[in-house]
């Protein structure tokens, strides 16, 4: 359908909790097309429903040229030692600091004919599932840095040409 813009930084909805969905109409399957059209692009590893401005638990995930989507994704189980790596968000363009993720993940929600969809992986992938159902619960990737690390990401934000 269409490529959508992805809302900054800033924004209210990229803090709100979304809902879930209910009924899997003509709606949540427009969502699904712009959120797979949106996360083709080139650098995408994930495109969450709120940013680009709509309030439902959908997302969409690119990873390795894997494209695929989940509505009402629970983040299900996590695995391995916890580790800091490089992150950063389509919502706070430009930024890249190290969050703390599990290195494996596994997320089950539903497919568009009311299926259950389960997506598990490691490295990458496990890191898009964390990332991506932190946006649907209102959180980003930000919220997951250390203070110190906060306190360096906010003032490049402050500092960056988008904000």
């Amino acid at each position: 359908m269409a490529v959508r813009p992805i809302r900054i930084f800033g924004d209210p909805v990229l803090k709100s909790v979304c809902a879930p969905i209910g009924e899997i109409d003509e709606g949540v399957r427009a969502l699904v097309r712009d959120l797979v059209d949106t996360v083709e692009l080139p650098g995408r590893a994930g495109v969450a429903a709120n940013q680009i401005g709509v309030g439902l638990r959908a997302f969409s995930y690119n990873i390795d040229g894997d494209i695929g989507y989940v509505l009402n994704p629970m983040l299900v189980e996590v695995s391995g030692e916890p580790e800091a790596i490089g992150e950063g968000c389509l919502s706070v363009p430009g930024l890249w600091h190290d969050a703390v993720r599990y290195p494996h993940a596994k997320v089950v929600g539903l497919d568009l004919d009311g299926n259950e969809l389960v997506i598990e992986g490691d490295g990458l992938l496990a890191q898009a599932l964390q990332h991506e159902t932190d946006h649907l619960d209102g959180k980003l990737y930000l919220d997951r840095l250390t203070p110190d690390e906060r306190r360096v990401a906010m003032r490049e934000i402050r500092e960056s040409d988008w904000f």
